[in-house]
């Protein structure tokens, strides 16, 4: 077991894959007064107008498009102070994993299928957007429906009501429930609502779902967790089937109400739903505003679990790498598609390899002693996680289910 660990850790430390790409928001005021759910920012020199940002009329913090250092300098041991934003250690640990992580400034476009957008959200898996606090548009909203309807992962986390950082009038649980019940093609798609709450709590009131790759995937079983400030959720099977509660209020029965962390699909893509920006905080950031480590300080480290496990579920199925090569420059291609793969080789000679697939312990999840190149194989039905394979017992890369 210990030489399975050390292999896949040295894996994650020197392979570097870029299929998988993440963008955070940072348009709708995600940092002004005490907040600052971003990953990383530069400068701070925006101040916010009738709450719409302008540049350089105060000192908040004003995210970039690509954070710095770059992010081709993750390892392995790289903390969440290598970027300055409270998001910062979400977005270092998507890197450890293999994906591309952006930020969507402030000035950006919220758009999907806009040739003309670089940052059109068809060109990302999972779009994460931390307490807006200025509502989508019209358009944008449309947006959003089309790119979780088209295999999209939607990250929405609200806060407690009465919550307005900008001064516009409205806050993060108004926001919400504005995109999802006023938008051009279905009335509360994900069948989700914000409660207009404020409350702090402490909970190990989790759903009882030993399948639910969310409380239990390949960043641990999560057991609990803490809010400050938050709001609650409620829920409605009704209008979406698939729409699943799995934390609740600590003194609240295991129903459609109480609700603090949820998920459901829809189209073909998936959502996921956080009533409070505390458990994401990581206490980085902002010099100006009074932030605090929730990332990994509170609730004993179930924040980055049920985060991290949340955002793998979230990009579902996308294989993060399909091409490895070693000095002599054979290349592999590993391709998976609804748990059926096939590994082509540019040697035509090759005809049989040795390949196997490990989880993130270790663990020898598939092995094939006499592999053909070109010939399609099944896959024992995987839980939702990190796996690493491995060909021809030099070459190797990895992919998230």
């Amino acid at each position: 077991m210990k030489n399975s660990l050390t292999f896949i850790f040295l894996l994650i430390t020197t392979l570097s894959f870029g299929q998988t790409k993440i963008l955070f928001d940072a348009s709708k005021a995600e940092t002004p007064n005490n907040a600052d759910w971003i990953i990383d920012a530069d400068q701070n020199n925006l101040g916010y107008n009738n709450g719409l940002a302008v540049l350089n009329t105060g000192n908040e913090a004003n995210a970039q498009r690509f954070p710095t250092p770059d992010q081709s300098g993750i390892t392995s041991t790289t903390s969440q102070n290598y970027w300055k934003g409270a998001l910062s250690a979400w977005g270092v640990e998507l890197v450890k994993l293999g994906c591309v992580v952006e930020t969507l400034p402030y000035n950006g476009l919220i758009t999907y299928g806009d040739a003309s957008n670089p940052q059109d959200l068809s060109n990302y898996k999972v779009y994460i957007v931390c307490e807006p606090n200025i509502a989508f548009t019209t358009s944008e909203k449309t947006a959003l429906m089309l790119f979780v309807q088209n295999g999209g992962g939607l990250f929405m986390i609200a806060d407690h009501n009465n919550s307005d950082r900008n001064g516009d009038g409205i806050d993060s649980p108004a926001i919400w429930n504005d995109f999802m019940s006023n938008n051009s093609i279905q009335n509360n798609p994900f069948g989700i609502s914000f409660d207009y709450t404020w409350f702090d709590d402490y909970t190990s009131n989790t759903a009882n779902l030993p399948n639910d790759s969310i409380l239990h995937g390949s960043y641990g079983n999560v057991t609990a967790m803490e809010f400050f400030g938050a709001s609650s959720m409620t829920v409605n099977t009704v209008q979406n089937a698939t729409v699943t509660p799995v934390v609740f209020k600590s003194t609240s029965s295991q129903g459609n109400t109480n609700v603090l962390f949820a998920h459901a699909e829809y189209g073909n893509g998936r959502v996921v739903a956080l009533s409070d920006s505390s458990p994401p905080d990581d206490g980085t950031g902002d010099n100006n505003d009074n932030l605090y480590d929730g990332w990994i300080t509170d609730a004993n480290g179930n924040h980055k679990k049920i985060i991290m496990n949340a955002t793998i579920w979230l990009i579902n199925n996308q294989v993060l790498s399909v091409k490895v090569q070693k000095k002599e420059s054979k290349k592999f291609s590993f391709f998976l598609s609804n748990n059926q793969f096939i590994v082509y080789s540019d040697n035509q000679n090759t005809i049989e390899t040795h390949f196997e697939i490990f989880n993130q312990l270790g663990q020898t999840i598939y092995q094939n002693n006499n592999l053909i190149i070109g010939q399609t194989y099944s896959l024992p039905n995987l839980t939702n996680g990190l796996y690493i394979y491995r060909i021809s017992k030099e070459f190797s890369g990895k992919f998230v289910n």
